[in-house]
């Protein structure tokens, strides 16, 4: 008993060898037939390393809240679509690259619900990235200035879903258009965006400013994305 627990251990084999102690301590190894002990043993292991995975996706992701589609306030008064939530929590967006547009005033409940989105899609296996808007610009000024933005625009154009949180706070100058470009544009079809904001779409165009780099952004966001215009009082302050 002892050398296969050992064996698991050496092969990193956690969640079978959790299994196994436990099978062992109840006395259960023996009442299975080995196909039926060896499925418990594999479903174990598979079970731990979705697990664990979902664990690491959450850790990098770095969601502003911790969320989940189940804890979302489905009023019909907030403008959500259950219809809508229940056909991006099944992730078929993602696989198409589809940006999602959330809209709604301050408290209102947008970042949870992108958070809870971007948990969903962890927990699908999706590597995702939240941002708050400003801090991503900050972050891209900086690494120009390190030498290394060719890394962090590498990384963003592969990650399977970018959150990019309180979009259009302050206006945008030149070179964050341009850096929104070149991020929106790695994605374009691709893989999946999720802005959130408190303005209305239709007046994100002068938050970018530049004709031309309006035009070609709002081109790749607004065409096929999936909207969501929340309403209702600050659930901040209803809390």
């Amino acid at each position: 008993m002892n050398n296969i627990e050992t064996t698991m251990r050496t092969l990193r084999l956690h969640g079978m060898e959790r299994n196994w102690k436990a099978m062992t301590e109840t006395r259960r190894s023996h009442e299975l037939t080995l196909s039926e002990g060896l499925e418990l043993l594999l479903q174990a292991e598979t079970d731990d390393r979705d697990e664990r995975r979902y664990e690491r996706l959450k850790q990098n992701a770095g969601f502003r809240y911790p969320a989940s589609i189940e804890e979302l306030n489905m009023e019909a008064s907030r403008g959500i679509d259950r219809g809508l939530i229940t056909n991006l929590a099944t992730g078929e967006y993602l696989k198409k690259g589809d940006p999602v547009l959330i809209c709604g005033a301050t408290g209102c409940g947008k970042s949870f619900l992108a958070s809870a989105l971007g948990h969903q899609a962890c927990a699908q296996g999706y590597k995702v990235a939240y941002y708050n808007m400003q801090k991503l610009l900050l972050k891209t000024k900086m690494t120009r200035l390190e030498g290394t933005l060719h890394k962090l625009l590498d990384r963003l154009s592969k990650t399977d879903l970018l959150i990019l949180d309180d979009f259009g706070l302050v206006s945008l100058e030149q070179q964050q258009r341009l850096d929104l470009m070149e991020i929106i544009e790695d994605r374009h079809g691709r893989s999946s965006t999720i802005i959130a904001s408190q303005l209305p779409v239709g007046s994100w165009y002068d938050v970018i400013g530049e004709n031309t780099v309006a035009d070609a952004l709002l081109d790749r966001l607004v065409h096929r994305s999936y909207r969501i215009e929340l309403k209702g009082e600050s659930l901040r302050k209803k809390r």
